[in-house]
């Protein structure tokens, strides 16, 4: 199986370097307390959450898929979807 490293240094560039994100949500006042360390520490979780939970899953998803069924108005999504937290 493969593996999957977020980009997380290409996307701290896109956030401080180029939108100056930070700065941006200190304009807000529900965000005004976010800095480029919280962003940073979201965008490695959201990493880690990625490489470790939803990366392993693509393959049971390409096998399975998932499945409508239109009488009952529900969709079945492959093996371990609905665990991956």
């Amino acid at each position: 199986m493969g593996q999957y490293v977020a980009p997380i240094r290409d996307m701290q560039f896109v956030l401080h370097e180029f939108l100056n994100v930070a700065e941006q949500l200190k304009e807000l006042p529900a965000h005004a307390d976010t800095d480029a360390d919280i962003i940073n520490a979201v965008l490695e979780e959201g990493g880690k959450f990625t490489s470790e939970v939803l990366f392993p899953l693509n393959h049971s998803g390409d096998r399975e898929g998932c499945h409508h069924d239109a009488a009952a108005k529900t969709v079945t999504t492959p093996k371990g979807y609905k665990e991956a937290d």
